[in-house]
């Protein structure tokens, strides 16, 4: 896969991070994780992103990354396309990188280097590095200490061709609108606030329509309803599940810092597809939150 023809396909549809699944003893587990892919794989996600940030990135260590970056591979092959994630230091993510590549992604989401701040010519250095280290296309995640400026983007699509979307953290309306004015059609542009479906409605007018889900996780059929809801400008069916689901469903979220992460997983777990505990320094929810959790997705019906 070219990166355009990576652009093309992150450029419409509906994508999700599926958690990483880990044992008792908060190891990979390979034969959970595949189970999982082939759950979610059918349920019409465009692309889904392996080991991205609801996938703990930041807790998986460099001899891991390749198994679960194979496992998704392999297990989604020829069903939906697996875009991988990549971050930390540069070399670090240069090496996630090249073995992504090397084990058949189709793209990585350059997620944030993490903790050090740095100007933009240093970010621009950091990004343009794990570019060229690659043929396939790259994704750059605007989020907490790399946030770039529509200068230095502009700089990064001269020199990385490969570097072909970019996704949206920090939601940042003003930053928004000056990237897509500046960059128009050389990126696909992608919503990546955490619980995207608050945002997704405010973000289609600005010209990102795509966005990727966490909640696909757990509740597939209705993060696909939402999305065609999105897409489709149904105003009435967004309020519906923004009001039934989405805002009690942020009141536990935002309780801890890390319930990002923890409450998909939790969600998970409810409906038949444990993924196992959340790393340290994340926490899982609470049993009354889980059970808080179990009543709002009761009434959503089947998925």
């Amino acid at each position: 896969m070219t990166p355009q023809d990576l652009k093309t396909i992150v450029s419409a549809g509906l994508l999700s991070f599926p958690v990483t699944d880990f044992d008792a003893q908060g190891d990979f587990s390979p034969k959970g994780y595949a189970a999982r892919l082939e759950w979610l794989a059918p349920y019409g996600a465009t692309a889904l992103f392996a080991a991205g940030g609801t996938g703990e990135f930041f807790s998986l260590t460099g001899d891991e990354y390749p198994a679960i970056i194979k496992t998704a591979v392999d297990t989604c092959r020829g069903k939906v396309p697996i875009i991988a994630g990549a971050g930390g230091p540069t070399r670090f993510a240069i090496a996630c990188a090249q073995e992504a590549e090397r084990l058949g992604a189709h793209g990585i989401l350059l997620l944030p280097h993490y903790l050090t701040e740095a100007g933009q010519e240093g970010l621009m250095a950091h990004v343009q590095a794990v570019c060229r280290s690659v043929k396939f296309g790259v994704i750059v995640y605007n989020r907490n200490v790399c946030k770039l400026t529509p200068d230095s983007l502009a700089t990064l699509a001269e020199r990385c061709p490969n570097l072909i979307g970019f996704k949206d953290g920090v939601g940042d309306i003003e930053a928004m609108v000056a990237i897509y004015q500046r960059m128009g059609a050389r990126f696909s542009y992608l919503g990546g606030l955490p619980t995207a479906e608050v945002y997704a409605a405010a973000y289609k007018a600005l010209g990102t329509p795509v966005y990727s889900s966490a909640v696909f996780n757990f509740i597939p059929r209705t993060a696909m309803e939402f999305y065609r809801a999105v897409a489709d400008d149904d105003l009435k069916t967004q309020h519906r599940l923004l009001h039934d689901f989405f805002m009690p469903y942020l009141g536990i979220r935002n309780r801890v810092p890390g319930y990002a992460v923890s409450i998909v997983k939790a969600g998970a777990r409810i409906v038949g597809h444990d993924a196992g505990p959340v790393r340290a320094p994340l926490t899982d929810l609470h049993s009354g939150e889980v059970e808080q959790l179990r009543a709002l997705i009761r009434t959503l019906g089947p998925q």
